[in-house]
């Protein structure tokens, strides 16, 4: 069941794009624009930063929760999918972060 989760996530995100605003979080960010998604990912991104200051686990895995599923949303805004996300984690595994991080350098001259 967890294996497939962000895929499931992902599906009702997407359904839920189109929905009413007022029965649906996620189509009521959506009516809002990119512009208040993209603010709600930094939000979040700062929460996880605090939780993870506090040393307190448990908030850390929740507010690593939200700002995944922020991120999943806006990947939705932009046509995509956490698929995308996850075909390149495929292509890092076994590659040095080093020797990634410099392969990024070199082809964006």
């Amino acid at each position: 069941m967890r294996n497939d989760i962000l895929q499931k996530l992902m599906e009702t995100i997407v359904a839920r794009k189109d929905t009413a605003v007022e029965s649906s979080y996620v189509a009521k960010l959506f009516s809002k624009g990119e512009d208040a998604i993209l603010k709600k990912v930094g939000e979040e991104a700062t929460e996880v930063l605090l939780a993870a200051k506090s040393g307190d686990k448990q908030h850390l895995v929740y507010e690593t929760a939200d700002l995944w599923f922020h991120c999943m949303v806006l990947l939705a805004q932009h046509g995509m999918s956490v698929n995308d996300v996850l075909e390149e984690l495929a292509q890092r595994v076994g590659v040095s972060g080093l020797d990634e991080k410099a392969g990024r350098k070199s082809n964006a001259s």
